[in-house]
């Protein structure tokens, strides 16, 4: 990792002071860095170790954080992992403009070094991410999205790029294209149970605020332990909910009372169970490969995926 990030800040550096000084910013902002972990961890669950490696988990992040930038510009968001965000130190313009920047650079880095397989698995994903934050765009309006809808709006927006992290690794190492599909699977089932697992926050304690954020809920976002609610209650408490989220989701009392109604009917159980089976799904597929250092590490990271606290 120490490497990688070292890799990582000389594939950001550009001629434009402006730019650098963003760049700088980003770098200092860092998260978790969970899918470099998994481009690198997929790698080494065969036993090998290459310089593509690098440029995928580097071209992986620079997707990543394209996304990151250009969702904060959409939310209109302020803060990002307890810093000011980018849109709100420089502006909306520059912000778009650095997350093309950054888009860019990550499908140049594949361009570069002939690594056109690298380059079909990112560009999937950017297409899927592109979609599936659309169609949740469109459901929202409507709020008419059912479980079916639900995953196939994470399955694109979320879990379509762990995937590519997963693929990815299997790639930079030459590993023929069953496995890589098969590496791709583990990482969208990992995905899937990642994005649940944020979703259940929303309804859950913040460690920051000390009580349930319901950011989704004000945003009209319509996830798992919301849709088995309004699934399984009676007509009239379905009426109240659909007209919170329609028409009070920016009323504190209103959006309280309408986390207390899905922790009742079992929405948050449901969903936790949800995410437990594609937890367990990812596992099955990982058990196919030798017992090693690698294997054990993957697992441990979708153990972290799915009983992190923030």
């Amino acid at each position: 990792m120490d490497l990688f990030e070292n890799k990582f800040k000389d594939s950001l550096k550009s001629n434009v002071s402006l730019l650098d000084r963003i760049m700088h910013y980003i770098i200092k902002r860092k998260g978790k860095q969970m899918r470099p972990m998994f481009v690198f961890l997929t790698a080494k669950l065969f036993g090998k170790f290459e310089e593509n490696t690098y440029r995928a988990a580097s071209m992986i992040e620079l997707l990543h954080t394209a996304t990151l930038v250009h969702d904060d510009v959409i939310d209109e968001a302020d803060f990002r992992r307890g810093y000011f965000s980018i849109n709100a130190l420089w502006k909306n313009k520059i912000a778009v403009l650095v997350g093309d920047f950054l888009l860019s650079r990550g499908l140049l880095l594949a361009v570069k070094h002939e690594e056109f397989e690298l380059l079909k698995i990112m560009s999937t994903a950017v297409q899927d991410m592109s979609e599936g934050e659309l169609l949740q765009i469109e459901k929202a309006r409507k709020l008419d999205i059912t479980e079916k809808v639900y995953f196939d709006i994470i399955r694109q927006k979320t879990a379509t790029l762990i995937a590519a992290c997963c693929a990815s690794g299997a790639n930079s190492v030459g590993e023929d294209k069953n496995t890589v599909e098969t590496m791709r699977l583990f990482g969208e089932k990992a995905g899937i149970a990642f994005q649940i697992k944020d979703d259940l926050f929303d309804y859950t304690q913040s460690t920051f605020i000390g009580k349930p954020t319901g950011i989704d809920i004000r945003e009209r976002k319509m996830t798992l332990p919301l849709i088995y609610t309004l699934n399984n209650i009676s007509k009239k408490e379905k009426n109240n909910i659909i007209d919170i989220v329609k028409n009070h989701h920016e009323n504190d009392k209103k959006v309280a009372e309408l986390i207390e109604l899905v922790k009742e009917n079992g929405g948050l159980n449901y969903a936790e169970n949800v995410m437990i089976e594609y937890r367990n799904e990812a596992l099955e597929i990982l058990n196919q490969f030798d017992d090693n250092e690698a294997r054990r590490s993957l697992e441990l990271l979708l153990n972290y995926v799915v009983n992190r606290k923030k």
